[in-house]
């Protein structure tokens, strides 16, 4: 284990923004933590980095306490979403400051800038002046300048939050394979979960200072720990539900169940993917409220009568328009029972 927080918690005021938060990061392992504004996961960042102070707890680098460690000891890497670059400095300048900080001789520093300028997919960059670079760009300067060190933990705060999604997303694939080769462990923070799925080995979601999940990528996909996480997924399809046997009595009718489901009263998630339409005579009778394009199907948003709005996802070529009426009925493949 590289990292790790021990009961770690964080009070403003009365209320505790980190409360009591147990978290391990091994060696390697690239860790992304999702949350809703105010869920605690910037406040994570900041205790283990050293800018905020706990209140009780521990953080731990390689077993050792980092109580009373200042943050330029700690051999971590920091990089913000606004990037924080100096702009009276060019790019070489950007990347060589931590080195020249830890007392890096000249000849040093400047064949590490060039071999991080490389690697970031910046040749020959170093002159260029900061207030000249794209979005994109200062986002690899920036990227540069907290690998330069060569941290033991680089850790990212909302790092493309600031990019168009076209750029996020080739981006956040292309620190995928960064990270993958230089064996970097990373702790980042978002609130985007597709950037965090691409991204992480492991996903972390937070929910009022507490961790509600922790799982990779697909576990927690296909698994959400509760209503909470399945909502914060995007899933709307959530409801309360009573397991008898191998089905749910839900608002909807009678929902199949995996035939291990925990029984009695549960929530009960239905992907949209498992929403299956068919004709007016057939099965759950709905109206079609609404469609939304999702350039790989429509979400078709339908409303039975006197029960909670479901959405399915439908092929371009097959959805059906709004105000039509159909019959729904749901696959097993794609109903969870949330514990």
């Amino acid at each position: 284990m590289l990292l790790g927080l021990q009961a770690a918690t964080v009070r403003f005021g009365r209320r505790a923004v980190l409360d009591a938060v147990d978290l391990a990061v091994a060696e390697h392992e690239i860790v992304c933590v999702l949350g809703p504004s105010g869920s605690g996961k910037s406040t994570l960042l900041r205790a283990v980095a050293g800018l905020q102070q706990l209140d009780s707890g521990r953080v731990l680098l390689d077993g050792r306490d980092q109580t009373g460690v200042p943050v330029h000891r700690r051999e971590i890497g920091l990089m913000f979403q606004d990037h924080q670059l100096f702009p009276q400095r060019d790019v070489a300048g950007n990347v060589g400051f931590g080195l020249r900080m830890h007392g890096s001789a000249k000849g040093e520093r400047s064949a590490r800038v060039g071999e991080l300028l490389e690697l970031v997919g910046l040749p020959g960059a170093g002159a260029r002046a900061v207030a000249a670079l794209s979005g994109g760009e200062q986002q690899r300067v920036a990227l540069a300048r907290a690998l330069a060190p060569r941290p033991r933990l680089l850790m990212l705060d909302e790092p493309l939050g600031q990019l168009d999604r076209s750029l996020r997303e080739r981006l956040v694939v292309e620190l995928r394979e960064l990270f993958g080769r230089l064996g970097t462990t990373v702790l980042a923070v978002t609130h985007d979960q597709g950037e965090a799925f691409a991204l992480a080995d492991r996903v972390v979601v937070m929910r009022d200072g507490r961790i509600a999940q922790s799982g990779t990528p697909l576990e927690v996909w296909q698994r959400p720990a509760d209503a909470f996480v399945a909502r914060f997924l995007g899933f709307e399809n959530v409801v309360d539900a009573r397991v008898d046997g191998e089905a749910a009595v839900t608002p909807w009718g009678k929902v199949p169940v995996p035939r291990d489901a925990p029984q009695g009263a549960r929530t009960l998630l239905v992907r949209p993917a498992g929403v299956r339409l068919l004709p007016i005579d057939e099965g759950l009778r709905c109206r079609v409220a609404a469609r939304t394009f999702k350039g790989t199907h429509v979400a078709v948003h339908l409303q039975p009568q006197d029960a909670p709005r479901l959405e399915a996802a439908c092929p371009l070529r097959s959805a059906p328009e709004v105000g039509d009426e159909v019959g729904v009925e749901f696959d097993l493949a794609d109903v969870v029972v949330l514990d």
